[in-house]
């Protein structure tokens, strides 16, 4: 079953966080490929093009995290639509004559997370926060919602960026002032992609009947707004869903498997989330 020993690995900085190794390990164990590893190099975007030129053509595929999804772009021989489409790879996998694919899961991992909590279509949604994860999710809502997104922003720059991400996903996209972020949380989809803390302030404003929250953090957790959320009785995704989604689909980019196993490397990733 586990054939000629392959490596893959997440690459990023700072890394040594990342919950990736946790979740393909045991995608491995569970699909009895012995001979594979994965683990984790602490990479920045100076020290990228050598550490991909270095690889040997044991190297079945990387996980990228931040600074190196944008970086690692020229560095490939082709990018899919869904990467390209926000200039964004968190997936190489490297073909057996040494060719470098780039791809994105976190735009279908997100799509997925929300799919298996039963959100197959909303009729508008809010974003809060900009930046790369931000456009990811618009990505993801260019799928899903019909009609009007709004984005919560803090400065105009931040706006304009996100105005043009609407246009180049082709999504409809109104942007407004974080001081107005508390607005946000009467959408029907809420998808939070701010750094830990930066919502605590919204929690008190959750409406008596609040629709979905999709928070992207997954540590601390849960956040002051998603424990708020849930104690309302509304649905929360956590970042460890769509951390685990992204993943299946990185295992079966990298192996080549048509089904990766979900519940054992969620289960494998609360544990580890359970043990820090």
């Amino acid at each position: 079953m586990s054939g000629a020993p392959r490596k893959a690995a997440v690459l990023g900085s700072p890394i040594a966080h990342s919950l990736s190794p946790v979740l393909h390990r045991a995608a491995y164990g569970e699909l009895g490929l012995d001979g594979w590893t994965y683990d984790r190099f602490e990479v920045d975007e100076a020290a990228l093009p050598g550490f991909l030129e270095g690889l040997g053509s044991e190297w079945a595929g990387l996980s990228l995290t931040m600074p190196l999804k944008r970086a690692v772009i020229p560095l490939l021989d082709e990018v899919s639509e869904t990467a390209a489409s926000v200039e964004a790879v968190n997936t190489v996998v490297f073909g057996p004559d040494g060719r470098r694919s780039g791809d994105n899961t976190d735009i279908p991992g997100i799509v997925a997370a929300l799919r298996e909590r039963g959100i197959e279509q909303v009729e508008s949604a809010a974003v809060l926060g900009a930046g790369a994860t931000a456009s990811s999710a618009l990505a993801a809502l260019s799928r899903i919602c019909s009609g009007e997104i709004v984005a919560y922003v803090r400065s105009e720059a931040r706006a304009d960026e996100m105005r043009q991400w609407g246009e180049r996903l082709d999504v409809e996209v109104r942007t407004a002032d974080w001081a107005d972020a508390e607005q946000a949380l009467s959408a029907p989809l809420v998808i939070a992609t701010t750094p830990a803390g930066t919502t605590d302030d919204l929690a008190k404003h959750v409406p008596e009947r609040p629709g979905t929250l999709f928070d992207v953090l997954y540590e601390p957790w849960p956040t002051e707004l998603a424990a708020r959320w849930s104690m309302f009785g509304g649905a929360v995704v956590s970042g460890l869903d769509l951390l685990v989604h992204q993943a299946v689909l990185q295992v079966q980019q990298m192996t080549g498997r048509p089904k990766a196993p979900l519940d054992a490397m969620r289960k494998a990733g609360e544990r580890a989330l359970a043990a820090r």
